[in-house]
């Protein structure tokens, strides 16, 4: 359980936020256009996973386009924002720099990255969270925010960004993990 807080106020998380170095669950999330697709579907080049409770907050909405603008001047990285927003709501937001992905499919999803939110007025939504991911999915930079209504760190971010889509990046040893099953069994 991590403790973080919503203007103030203490709000809780459950599971375990995956650490620098270490390989990030593997995942099927839902795109605009209904289909599930995994980080693999992305290519094998850096990647910032956004992670927001919903986009129709206007604080995450605003958040998401300063990290997208940010970012726009790497091209070797995607930003990937996740969120429990059904895909319809999500069109709006779709841009062709950034993707945004629903994990309304995969409820192990935020408790798989330790971003399930457990009390408080925003509980059943994920936790915002940043990850810069090198090409074989390992955590290069993470982010949880501790004040919700916060912003992440764009120049923590910004480095960890350049490094992972460095071609000469190197990365660290990972731990493997194990699928996060989210397809209902046929």
């Amino acid at each position: 359980m991590t403790r973080l807080t919503l203007h103030g106020t203490p709000v809780y998380t459950e599971g375990t936020v995956p650490a620098v170095g270490h390989e990030v669950p593997r995942l099927t999330l839902t795109s605009t256009q209904l289909t599930d697709v995994s980080l693999d579907h992305y290519g094998p080049g850096c990647k910032v996973l956004n992670i927001v409770p919903s986009l129709e907050l206007p604080s995450f909405d605003a958040a998401t386009r300063r990290l997208s603008d940010a970012l726009r001047a790497y091209s070797r990285a995607t930003l990937i924002t996740v969120s429990q927003d059904l895909p319809f709501a999500n069109t709006r937001f779709d841009t062709g720099h950034s993707v945004v992905l629903s994990s309304f499919r995969c409820p192990k999803f935020a408790r798989a990255f330790g971003l399930e939110i457990i009390s408080g007025p925003l509980k059943g939504l994920m936790a915002p969270a940043v990850f810069v991911l090198d090409g074989q999915h390992r955590v290069v930079h993470v982010e949880l925010l501790r004040e919700m209504s916060g912003s992440p760190d764009h120049a923590a971010l910004l480095a960890a960004v350049r490094q992972a889509s460095s071609p000469r990046a190197t990365t660290v040893a990972a731990t493997p993990v194990a699928p996060v099953a989210c397809q209902q069994a046929a």
